[in-house]
């Protein structure tokens, strides 16, 4: 069994006594993390790596930066989501471990929209459907899991009316999210979680986390070889009520060993 998570630690360094803490508490054989903000060099590997960890990091100094955890061998690294060269910003970072491909994945917001950082984040998510139709080809056990800035449907947000027109919960944001999971991809959480209400981030402001005033943003996808072996899967909030936390908080699911599978 492979239980993997996302978190959009909002600053590795700033996080980083609540990052150890979760890690030696929950114990995840793989993490997939976003919003590191830092660049290569800066990353804390060493208190990682003491708990068992390899790591591989595709970072940039004060914005965004992508990582890789995992308790097993970390094999064939690739950085960058494919299809525009000229995009520096380092939002996607994908390696095999544990028996699965992974990818960690920090899409771009896209606020204000309209304008140029929603086109961004528009042209960023058909950058990503178009290489999610390649890695289906491949017929391999991968899980896109991260900040994907998309509450799929209103039940994913705690106030509809007042964020229709946001980035996160417009029209074009969430058609896009809805053609990946149309390609074939499995969402775990929601597969296994229906119900409404249930939250994976909550903003610093106005006691949004004391009113439970949250968005569902951070999502795990699974191909059809990877949802074969989904067992479960959750929201752990714990790290949000603690000290200076993170605005998000832990998705995870367990996948079986392909062995068991069979």
């Amino acid at each position: 069994m492979a239980k993997i998570a996302t978190w959009n630690v909002n600053s590795i360094r700033a996080r980083l006594p609540r990052v150890l803490e979760w890690l030696a508490e929950f114990g995840p054989d793989v993490v997939l993390l976003q919003e590191i903000k830092v660049v290569d060099e800066a990353f804390p590997a060493m208190e990682i790596e003491e708990l068992g960890y390899n790591i591989a990091v595709h970072g940039q100094k004060t914005y965004n930066g992508v990582a890789i955890l995992s308790k097993s061998p970390i094999e064939d690294v690739r950085c960058g989501l494919p299809g525009d060269p000229s995009d520096e910003q380092a939002r996607y970072i994908e390696a095999f471990t544990r028996g699965v491909r992974v990818s960690s994945i920090y899409l771009p917001n896209g606020n204000p929209a309209p304008g140029e950082k929603f086109d961004y984040k528009i042209a960023w998510m058909d950058r990503l459907i178009s290489y999610t139709e390649e890695l289906l080809g491949h017929e391999e056990a991968f899980v896109l899991g991260g900040d994907y800035n998309v509450c799929p449907t209103d039940a994913d947000v705690y106030n509809p009316t007042g964020w229709q027109d946001d980035a996160l919960c417009r029209p074009e944001s969430r058609n896009r999210f809805r053609t990946l999971l149309n390609l074939g991809l499995t969402e775990a959480f929601r597969s296994l979680n229906p119900e409404p209400g249930l939250y994976s981030y909550w903003d610093y402001t106005g006691g949004a986390w004391q009113k439970d005033f949250g968005l569902r943003i951070d999502h795990l996808l699974l191909s059809p070889q990877a949802s074969d072996r989904l067992v479960e899967a959750g929201i752990d909030k714990t790290p949000r009520g603690k000290e200076k936390p993170s605005d998000h908080t832990p998705v995870w699911c367990d996948i079986a060993d392909e062995e068991a599978n069979r």
